[in-house]
């Protein structure tokens, strides 16, 4: 935590280190970090990314601290808890063509269906992106066998209350969610933003099931493939996001795991290229040709030590602010097991440590937005940046 103290006066100066974030340029170089959020927060009348406050905070999977994930439940509690945008959801394929929203195709952990009889004879051993899964997978089910299924909470040990939502709703399509988000938006007279993602795209490709043509098609169904439309696109495979930036024109961010990883795309189509290579400067100068943002690890802002605590803060903000591109790392999360190490109080796998720490000392090296499970948390440690 001792660097911290370079921040206490003045908590916007090392954000301004990307000022130019949305192609501000120049112009908001000047102010405060206060102003620039307050800035962002009144710039709604263009659309588009620019119109989202700054950090923005990015319901993950909804309120999945507090609902269990990518259910309406949770989507629509992250709303209530003042998230900015709520990424609803992680698309992935039924047998029969349709999206629905889980964050991976296997669903033993996420849903009720090892306690359907009826559905015991679907329950396989896959290879998934090169990782050997066993249980049930959404591309076995038709969406009508799927919607007879109820969600439950995925890390019981670390959200032992949200298991009394167990069975209470069902998964999503992503038709549902676009028509949800539209009530929303009326119900709130505020527009509600969403963040999907394609899940394991080159996977589904090779099983007939292709993923971008599917958003594609729904998007433009409800007239929201547009430059400044309310829906940001994301996905782990570049591929998947230049695939999207063929075919429509909404904003799109490539997610970034551990430098020494290989996107699943680049191992199939022989790209030896890792995490790594793609956070250079050459690197962003090539996302920045096709997408607008990156969704990097947290880890790859601020690396960690050994004993799990936070380390250096790298260049990779000040690196893709300069190509243009924005950043919104994930995840911030408040139960101890997910917090840098000095962030961490006592031991127990369900209670929250100093998460206000962890997030100041995040949004101090400029990042432009945030996934958290507890949106109600990032938009306090917002207030408490900005106005600091």
């Amino acid at each position: 935590m001792g660097s911290q103290d370079e921040h206490t006066d003045g908590t916007g100066r090392r954000a301004l280190l990307g000022a130019a974030m949305f192609g501000a340029g120049g112009a908001v170089l000047g102010l405060s970090g206060t102003a620039r959020a307050a800035g962002a927060q009144s710039a709604g009348h263009g659309g588009g990314l620019k119109s989202l406050p700054v950090p923005t905070v990015i319901g993950h999977r909804g309120a999945s601290g507090y609902r269990p994930e990518h259910t309406f439940g949770s989507y629509q509690l992250a709303l209530d808890l003042g998230a900015d945008v709520v990424e609803a959801g992680d698309l992935v394929p039924t047998r029969d063509g349709h999206l629905v929203c889980r964050h991976e195709p296997e669903i033993g952990g996420t849903t009720n269906v090892a306690d359907h009889p009826e559905f015991a004879g679907r329950r396989t051993t896959k290879v998934l992106d090169g990782v050997s899964m066993t249980g049930w997978f959404t591309e076995d089910f038709t969406l009508a066998e799927l919607k007879t299924l109820r969600a439950i909470e995925r890390i019981p040990a670390n959200r032992p209350h949200n298991t009394l939502y167990n069975g209470r709703w069902s998964i999503p399509t992503f038709e549902e969610v676009l028509k949800w988000q539209d009530e929303q938006t009326r119900k709130r007279g505020k527009q509600v933003w969403i963040y999907p993602e394609t899940k394991h795209p080159t996977y589904f490709r090779k099983l007939g099931l292709g993923l971008e043509e599917r958003v594609a098609k729904l998007l433009r169904r409800h007239g929201k493939d547009k430059r400044n439309s309310p829906v940001i696109l994301q996905s782990f495979e570049p591929t998947s996001i230049q695939r999207l930036n063929k075919l429509v024109d909404n904003p799109l961010v490539v997610l970034l795991s551990a430098a020494n990883t290989r996107p699943w795309d680049f191992v199939e189509n022989g790209d030896p290229r890792t995490v790594a290579d793609l956070i250079t400067p050459k690197g962003f100068r090539e996302i920045a040709g096709y997408a607008q943002g990156i969704g990097p690890t947290l880890d790859l802002v601020v690396t960690k030590k050994a004993d799990g605590s936070l380390d250096r803060e790298t260049t990779l903000v000040a690196d893709a602010h300069k190509v243009g591109l924005i950043l919104h790392p994930y995840t911030m999360r408040n139960e101890n097991p997910f917090l840098p190490a000095e962030y961490r109080r006592g031991t127990d796998a369900d209670a929250y440590g100093d998460v206000f720490g962890a997030f100041k000392r995040y949004f101090a090296t400029g990042i432009d937005g945030i996934f958290t499970d507890n949106a109600d948390t990032g938009v306090l440690a917002r207030a408490d940046f900005v106005n600091g």
